[in-house]
């Protein structure tokens, strides 16, 4: 019997070609885009979960505190001193690693040189996690000051080779490293990524702060590693009891409270508010979650659509069937056999259409998905999905058409269920324009709120602007580069500075100044070093005062202060105030308009520029526009490599750092866009069922209409009436449903746009263009119909 329901439905699906493609099209494109986000869900679940201790990690964060004691702020970075004190102090922690943010640093094998993401990190980090060493032991790899642990791609890259244990590296060309580790490279999803990774001990003689115990520099990240059982409430409660006595046995008044938090959540859970996770990342799985299903839901209700605009045709089958002794079990069967045969076509085509597009989806959002589809666990949830696909798309169908009756079926007189049949169809397209809706103003909105953060003033001019590292001889070489530049024209302005101008990090709170509310400050300040011409070269607003200046010598013990900064300290008028940091005192020689530095969609901390030469890190270039920008980039580049000849030159446009900060959002507004618009192309295909199944039984009343002198615009309006109903309800309950969705979804930034009433009418009005294109052509083609052919077995 199953082979003869397959043979059949294999023939019908022949049969019917036009039908059959469209279902197959619908279904292999509601497929293909269910499983492209459920790929991409998966690699966003499983971020940081790789490890099979992963719940066991967990990150130190630091709340900042405001003067009356409130949470107002909370982030990843920890002072050095916290990890040493958490593994001595709390039993429930079996080991901590200190580790760096990590940055692209040189690595070098005789000529080749390349810069790589380098990281330092405490020896516990390999108990942490789940390495896979090619070669050497976790246990002794980073016990040596000057040893290093490379990935397999790095040690191809250097040495062709993954078998070069024990051979040696050059680090920023000044010190050599020797090889004790190879590991696989970690997969993309991993926060601990790293190509090349190196002893703490070693960190702690580059100078970067990480010798000291101290509890004023919050550059650093925490691991924690907890005892299997241990609850994290209890260890929270116990590290915020043991840095206060601490603290209070060092004689420091004021401290920033700290909690551990489970790395693996970190990612989908990173927003926190008066200390506490409020979500996240997890916000956007659930969309592209419902997304995913909604999509296949859509190309499902296609399915059902289409099946039944074809039951006159199948009814004359049922009919017969049933006469010479089949029963309505044996029809619903055989109906669910050919469309979970459907079903499955469809899932090849878009196993295709996946492989054909994942190179472009994997370019679009920068990642790297891979689907192995012979893997057990992904072959066992593609046939549950074919399964349940055409199980849930045939179960309407097959019950519908097994239910005519045999005798009205020979006779041309099938009895429908009226209201019954019309209403669920009905609810189905309106449930089919109302995800459709929701997708065209949900699309628009996070369009709208990108463009209103893109626009809004950074605070200093981005244009033109170019960032370099200081690597290698231009710390020691920055004044005869500087003059170099100047002079062949290339540049008209540049500084050097301790961080990145849009950086994360470089947090402190060891200020003072004169009138302070409470003995000691609490509140966390962001600090940039930097030399001449700070302001000139970013273009940034001067609101008082001046920039450092070569004919004031005094200026090596000078400070600029944000706007945000000077309204803090309550300084009215800050020029010639003196403010300590870190205890040395400090004199206010300007005060600037602040600037956006770290998260475009907040206010950022209060600033404090010192001038600083010789201790930088970064070069920042304002180039001359009077010049072709190829013209000026080779000229750097030039100049750089004949200084600095074992570096590459790196040139960023800050213009292009900037706009990476949009880059969450950007991937919300990409899939919005894209699987929006599937989702649209596939509602269309709905609509154009439902206008085929209602042509088809309403074929002999047009005729009719028709003989007795009915216009084609006539019978235009008459069937195209009833859809556009359909569209209008669907439009008045999606639009003030994505009204409130997406504006709940707004409120989640600082600075926001709003939902304006006029994109609620634009989606509504490019819904009903693309269904009177949907509708017009099928409502034509049965207008122009010769009624002949509808009246002639009459």
């Amino acid at each position: 019997m199953f082979k003869l329901n397959l043979k059949i439905a294999l023939r019908n699906i022949w049969k019917n070609k036009v039908s059959s493609f469209i279902n197959i099209t619908g279904l292999a494109i509601g497929l293909a885009a269910c499983l492209l986000l459920m790929a991409y869900i998966g690699y966003e679940w499983n971020f940081d979960k790789q490890s099979r201790n992963a719940s066991n990690v967990y990150l130190a964060m630091t709340n900042e505190t405001d003067d009356q004691g409130q949470i107002s702020h909370t982030f990843d970075g920890t002072t050095t001193a916290l990890g040493p004190l958490l593994k001595q102090g709390i039993p429930e922690v079996k080991y901590v690693s200190r580790m760096n943010y990590g940055s692209q640093a040189l690595i070098a094998n005789g000529t080749k040189a390349f810069k790589k993401l380098a990281k330092f990190a405490e020896p516990d980090i390999f108990k942490m996690y789940d390495y896979d060493f090619i070669a050497g032991n976790p246990a002794t790899a980073l016990t040596l000051p000057e040893s290093v642990v490379i990935t397999e791609s790095t040690a191809r890259v250097l040495f062709g080779s993954a078998d070069v244990l024990n051979r040696t590296v050059r680090y920023q060309d000044k010190v050599d490293l020797n090889i004790t580790g190879v590991i696989r490279d970690q997969p993309e999803n991993s926060s601990n990524k790293f190509d090349y990774l190196m002893p703490w001990s070693f960190y702690e003689t580059q100078g970067e702060g990480a010798g000291d115990l101290n509890w004023k520099n919050y550059n650093f990240v925490t691991l924690v590693y907890l005892q299997a059982g241990a609850d994290p409430a209890q260890v929270n409660k116990k590290i915020d009891r043991l840095v206060h006595l601490n603290n209070k046995s060092l004689g420091i008044a004021a401290f920033q409270p700290h909690f551990i938090y489970p790395l693996s959540k970190l990612h989908l859970y990173g927003n926190f508010k008066n200390g506490k996770a409020t979500g996240g990342d997890i916000e956007q799985i659930w969309l592209f979650g419902i997304l995913a299903v909604g999509i296949l839901g859509i190309a499902c209700i296609n399915f059902m659509n289409m099946a039944t605009a074809r039951s006159e045709k199948r009814a004359r089958e049922v009919g017969i069937k049933k006469t010479i002794g089949a029963n309505r079990t044996g029809l619903i069967f055989q109906f669910l056999i050919e469309s979970v045969v459907l079903s499955l076509v469809s899932m090849v085509l878009a196993i295709v259409i996946i492989e054909l597009f994942l190179p472009f989806f994997n370019n679009l959002l920068n990642i790297h998905l891979d689907i192995f589809y012979f893997s057990w666990y992904i072959s066992l949830g593609i046939l549950a999905v074919v399964l349940l696909t055409g199980l849930v798309a045939g179960s309407y169908p097959a019950f519908y058409l097994s239910s005519f009756h045999p005798g009205q079926i020979l006779k041309g007189k099938i009895v429908k269920k009226g209201r019954v049949t019309f209403s669920l169809r009905s609810a189905l397209v309106v449930g089919q324009f109302c995800f459709t809706i929701l997708l065209i103003i949900s699309t628009l909105v996070i369009y709208r709120q990108i463009q209103f953060v893109k626009n809004r003033p950074v605070g200093f001019d981005k244009n033109a602007l170019v960032e370099m590292p200081q690597d290698g001889l231009l710390k020691n070489k920055f004044e005869l580069l500087k003059s170099r530049l100047l002079k062949s024209g290339a540049v008209i302005s540049m500084y050097e500075s301790s961080v990145r101008l849009s950086h994360h990090g470089s947090n402190f709170d060891d200020i003072s100044w004169k009138g302070m509310r409470q003995a000691q400050n609490k509140t966390i300040f962001n600090r940039v070093g930097t030399s001449y011409d700070f302001i000139k070269t970013n273009g940034i607003k001067l609101l008082a005062g001046r920039d450092f200046s070569k004919e004031y010598s005094s200026d090596s013990s000078a400070v600029l202060l944000s706007a945000s900064a000077a309204q803090f300290m309550g300084l009215k008028n800050p020029l010639g105030q003196t403010v300590k940091i870190f205890g040395e005192p400090l004199q206010v020689i300007g005060v600037f308009e602040d600037y956006v530095w770290d998260s475009p969609y907040k206010s950022n901390n209060p600033m404090v520029v010192y001038f600083n030469r010789g201790h930088n890190r970064y070069i920042n270039m304002r180039l001359n526009t009077a010049n072709p920008v190829k013209q000026s980039m080779e000229a750097i580049e030039r100049i750089t490599k004949e200084l600095n000849p074992a570096y590459p030159t790196e040139l960023t446009f800050m213009s292009s750092v900037y706009a990476d900060l949009f880059k969450k959002e950007r991937t919300l507004g990409i899939l919005s866009n894209l699987f929006g618009g599937l989702a649209v192309f596939i509602s269309c295909l709905g609509l154009f069922g439902l206008v085929a199944y209602s042509a088809e039984q309403r074929t002999k009343e047009f005729g009719i209409r028709k003989v007795l002198g009915a216009s084609v615009s006539g019978l235009m309006r008459l069937l195209s009436f009833s859809f556009f109903k359909l569209i209008l309800v669907s439009v008045l309950i999606a639009a003030p449903l994505a009204y409130l969705i997406m504006g709940q979804w707004l409120r989640r930034f600082e600075f926001h746009t709003d939902v304006p009433w006029w994109i609620l009418v634009l989606a509504a009005g490019l819904t009903f263009v693309l269904a009177f294109v949907t509708v017009s052509y099928q409502a034509y083609k049965v207008a122009v119909s010769n009624p002949v052919d509808a009246l002639k077995y009459e």
